[in-house]
């Protein structure tokens, strides 16, 4: 099997295997998995608001899974994406709330750059702490998540205007301008929640491909990724590729928190923990090994999968998430699809020769 086969065979096979184990986890426990599965399937795709709700879903999972691949390809490990997508959401709900009159093109334009700015400037503090002081990015990410998602709690009770809040935890819904649904996709899915984000996903995806494909920065990043004292002995600037994959790797995370609060839920609200989506676009760009184009394809089982599993009737919905685990514990372990392929192709070589 060729490498380019590989890098599609590895992740279609290791969905198949994750819902081939789920199915015997459902036996298991007495559920029937090929109703619950049909259940799941008919309906994620039995009605055009259920598809449209698909494609909600996608739009944040794919920037922020894009996120989490630049800064992969750059040698990190970019466990912060659920603390960055905040930082987009909190500061693009405010500026919303704040300037509710401006004409919806100029708000559009502005909360795209604020959570650019924010999560860029959340990504940007482990990347200089990693470059200057080699500090363990992991580490810190996670600690920053926890210290953004605190903030963000204190600035929305303690900071925004009294005016701009519906109650103690919660912002008002921002204006029609401001916000990323449109009359004209919510007309065309049944009144579901699709919104402008999918398109900014979409257009994000080629960017990442362009750049990493196509220009000196993205070689740059890769070279790094692969062994930065190489880098360095070639004349690249290791220190600086580390910062801007990490400014790039927060910035597209935030903006796919903001995505999420101005195009899902249309306000802000104090958060009990990390953003779940943060921890969903990991896994998006694990199963799509990285790839930008493959993430689009990953966010879409994803979403898929999101969206499906209330429908599944006398299943828990738990199984579904047991079976996105499967699927990226397939993925994380292709060694083990790579070494079950390559004998079998091995022996048939073998007895072809004789």
């Amino acid at each position: 099997m060729s490498k380019k086969i590989q890098i599609w065979a590895v992740p279609l096979i290791a969905v198949l295997a994750g819902m081939l184990l789920g199915a015997v986890i459902m036996l298991a426990f007495g559920y029937d998995p090929y109703w619950a599965y049909y259940d799941l399937f008919s309906t994620a795709f039995g009605s055009a608001k259920n598809i449209g709700e698909i494609f909600r879903a996608m739009g944040p999972l794919i920037l922020i899974a894009l996120g989490f691949s630049v800064a992969s390809r750059a040698g990190f490990f970019n466990v912060g994406l659920p603390g960055q997508a905040l930082a987009g959401w909190t500061a693009s709900v405010w500026f919303a709330l704040s300037f509710p009159d401006l004409p919806k093109a100029v708000l559009f334009i502005c909360t795209v750059l604020i959570g650019l700015v924010a999560g860029g400037i959340a990504g940007a503090i482990p990347g200089i702490l990693r470059a200057f002081l080699g500090t363990s990015e992991v580490i810190v990410t996670i600690m920053m998540n926890y210290i953004i998602l605190y903030t963000s709690n204190y600035l929305l009770q303690n900071v925004f205007a009294k005016d701009l809040l519906r109650s103690s935890s919660a912002t008002n819904k921002v204006s029609e301008a401001a916000s990323y649904q449109t009359e004209w996709l919510s007309n065309l899915t049944h009144h579901s929640r699709m919104n402008l984000g999918i398109f900014l996903a979409l257009a994000a995806v080629f960017l990442i491909w362009f750049l990493m494909k196509k220009t000196s920065t993205g070689f740059e990043i890769t070279a790094v990724g692969l062994n930065p004292n190489a880098s360095e002995y070639a004349g690249m600037n290791a220190k600086r590729i580390i910062v801007i994959s990490m400014i790039i790797s927060g910035a597209l995370a935030g903006l796919g928190g903001t995505v999420e609060g101005l195009g899902t839920f249309e306000n802000a609200y104090v958060q009990s923990s990390s953003l779940s989506i943060g921890w969903d676009g990991m896994a998006v760009a694990l199963l799509a090994t990285n790839s930008a184009i493959g993430i689009p394809f990953a966010a879409l089982l994803y979403a898929i999968l999101s969206v499906g599993k209330s429908g599944m009737i006398g299943v828990p919905s738990e199984i579904i998430d047991v079976v996105s685990a499967l699927i990226i514990f397939f993925v994380g372990a292709d060694y083990i699809i790579r070494r079950f392929v390559k004998p079998r192709q091995k022996k048939a070589a073998e007895g072809g020769k004789n």
